[in-house]
């Protein structure tokens, strides 16, 4: 049977809902045509700002992997069982004016695949926020089908960009507010997973006009020390600083944040990030209510643009729609969300027939669950 993998998401038609995140991978034009041509569905540029950035001397990407024999868990083992990534690498090193000819050359050469143009400057001042309006008005007028608003690089120093906009909650809405003023394209804002609650700052980049949320950057970490020479297996003379972790290891933590923000905003969009590799993975997002689905460390691994990658997920996705026939299922709206309000309060979990929880108190609190509640929260959905 013939299979529709397409989707519209925030008014945009994509042939797939798997992109390329903003990354190393989509840092280049001859990698993103790459991307387009091994089947991407989407991809999100790596972040431009306005002027060039120096990243670190050395290496600003390792993965980590675990050995079962020994258990070791390391960057310098030959283990093909990859835990996570971690990189410390900023921003784009091409300024604004470097990327605007290449958007206008990949468009131009792929029409009908959708690019995504990710953009980052401080808000420390009026200058930066109409650095913020510069950017979304150029790439818009390039061709780029949307922006994605990088409120969430985890290693910047700077207090008035990246994550440190993206943990608070006024900062996020605003600088989403100032983009929307001028974008005559969809919106994207990403976001933190360092914050206290996730659901905050989606809230407020809502309010501040944001078409969708992507969920989300990676988590701020440190690469291990190794025990025989004192030293992080990462470093530039001795020295490191916070970078982030993605990959594998992060998927139940993204997929945590996902279930909150999709159940406290049902109606909403989101563009789902962290340890997809094929389909299985990416299903979990998808049923959790995302729409899109974007990968990093998996293309990283393969090839530099993922085209084993790509090639898993339309094999998987197509797989799974024929096997779902019988349901009537014929694009991802039909099942989109399907176990979003599976995941409830640990007290709507239920107990054995003796039990009398009450969530933690001697007697029942105000807003816990009723009987009747916890007997639905329990069943299967149709």
């Amino acid at each position: 049977m013939s299979v529709d993998l397409s989707t519209t998401f925030t008014g945009i038609r994509f042939q797939n809902p798997f992109l390329l995140a903003s990354a190393p991978p989509t840092e280049s034009e001859s990698n993103i045509l790459r991307a387009f041509d091994s089947g991407w569905g989407g991809v999100v540029t790596k972040t431009i700002g306005m002027h060039p950035v120096i990243n670190v001397a050395g290496p600003k990407t390792k993965f980590s992997r675990y050995d079962p024999a020994s258990g070791l868990f390391s960057m310098r083992t030959k283990s093909t069982i990859v835990h996570s990534s971690w990189n410390w690498e900023l921003i784009s090193d091409k300024p604004l004016d470097d990327w605007l000819p290449r958007i206008r050359r990949i468009k131009a050469a792929h029409p009908d695949r959708a690019l995504i143009a990710s953009i980052m400057a401080g808000s420390g001042s009026d200058k930066e926020l109409e650095h913020w309006r510069t950017m979304a008005t150029a790439c818009q007028e390039a061709g780029a089908d949307g922006l994605e608003l990088n409120l969430s690089c985890p290693h910047m120093d700077r207090p008035d960009m990246g994550s440190n906009i993206g943990r608070d909650e006024a900062l996020c809405s605003f600088v989403t507010q100032v983009v929307k003023e001028v974008a005559t394209v969809p919106v994207w804002a990403k976001l933190t997973p360092a914050t206290a609650d996730i659901v905050v700052e989606a809230g407020a980049v809502f309010r501040g006009g944001a078409d969708a949320v992507t969920s989300s950057n990676t988590f701020p970490s440190l690469p291990i020390i190794d025990p025989n020479t004192l030293e992080f297996e990462i470093q530039v003379d001795g020295f490191v600083s916070s970078g982030g972790l993605g990959g594998p290891a992060i998927l139940p933590l993204s997929m945590a944040n996902m279930s909150r923000m999709t159940r406290a905003f049902p109606d909403r969009s989101f563009s789902a990030i962290g340890g997809v590799s094929d389909f299985g993975q990416a299903l979990n997002y998808l049923l959790l209510g995302a729409g899109t689905v974007q990968v990093c460390t998996a293309a990283m691994l393969d090839k530099a643009v993922g085209p084993n990658v790509i090639r898993k997920l339309l094999e998987g996705y197509t797989e799974f729609m024929e096997r779902h026939a019988d349901r009537g299922w014929k694009s991802l709206d039909d099942f989109r969300g399907l176990l979003r309000n599976r995941v409830v309060a640990q007290s709507q979990i239920r107990r054995p027939d003796d039990s009398d929880y009450q969530g933690g108190y001697d007697e029942a609190a105000e807003g816990y669950a009723a009987p009747e509640i916890t007997e639905r929260a329990g069943a299967r959905e149709d």
